[in-house]
């Protein structure tokens, strides 16, 4: 079963590795470093590797609802009604 709050973190945990990969690609072509996760955890190591983690469970979880056709863990108003 999939709850709507389970939703609502992996979602914000996709996009926020999302943007952080976009910014790091994005610093390797201006020659910068814009890894935004390692900016403001990079002084804590297991703690930045946890958040790759969790961003990596978390597309993991979404891709699992994704192909299982789990129209129940839409994050909108538009969930499938009986």
């Amino acid at each position: 079963m999939c709850h709507k709050p389970m939703c609502a973190v992996t979602s914000g945990l996709v996009v926020v590795g999302g943007l952080n990969w976009g910014l790091v690609g994005l610093g390797n072509l201006l020659g910068k470093d814009l890894n935004v996760v390692h900016m403001l955890l990079g002084k804590w190591p297991m703690a930045e590797s946890i958040v790759y983690v969790l961003v990596g469970l978390a597309a993991l979880a979404m891709g699992v609802m994704f192909f299982a056709k789990c129209h129940d863990c839409a994050c909108n108003a538009d969930t499938k009604r009986k």
